[in-house]
């Protein structure tokens, strides 16, 4: 099997999930500035979710770079996390529209949460696919990041319901910890047969 499949679907489920979730932008119903800010909620909420999309198809593309053999369970740990990550724009719309109400917050940390882990579970099923010292086994590692990650989710879904902004918080620093393309993928891209030291 190649890669070159599960980019490809990837990318257009990535792009059809964005559009969705610009789609539920409605404009409002009036013609002034105070009308516009009203929509301030939702268009936060976008831009939070777009950022997270972004995040996503960012490290899923730097990934596969090093990626040299698939199996059949890799592409369903591929279509598992986009499973989750096609939830985002309904949990997305209803985070905004309902102007940040502690169980849509709640409610939109799930899939957050479960993307993260599905995207563990692809990373473990990408190393299985190749041998212990594959570039992408040595560009994975142990993952810290992800696991802190999932952690932040975690607690932010665990006090969504009584401090809705601290999960909201927390939801964005998880989205600031991964702006940055992971820079150990880049390092085994320059450096693809682990010559040179840590």
């Amino acid at each position: 099997m190649t890669k070159s499949r599960i980019e490809a679907f990837s990318d257009g489920v990535l792009a059809i999930i964005i559009t969705i979730m610009v789609l539920e932008l409605r404009p409002p119903k009036g013609a002034s500035l105070h009308d516009l800010a009203e929509l301030a909620p939702e268009f936060l909420s976008y831009l939070l979710s777009f950022i997270y999309i972004g995040i996503y198809w960012n490290n899923h593309h730097h990934l596969m770079h090093v990626v040299r053999h698939v199996n059949g369970k890799v592409m369903w740990a591929n279509m598992h996390l986009l499973f989750w990550l096609s939830v985002v724009p309904f949990v997305t719309a209803w985070m905004g529209s309902s102007g940040y109400q502690s169980v849509p917050v709640f409610v939109y940390g799930i899939p957050l949460l479960l993307s993260g882990v599905a995207y563990y579970i692809l990373c473990l099923a990408l190393k299985g696919a190749d041998v212990p010292d594959s570039p992408v086994a040595r560009a994975i590692g142990r993952d810290q990041k992800g696991l802190l990650s999932l952690g932040i989710y975690a607690f932010a879904v665990a006090v969504a319901l009584f401090s809705k902004w601290v999960a909201v918080g927390c939801y964005a620093l998880v989205a600031v910890m991964w702006w940055i393309p992971d820079r150990r993928i880049e390092r085994v891209l320059h450096d693809p047969e682990g010559h040179a030291k840590p």
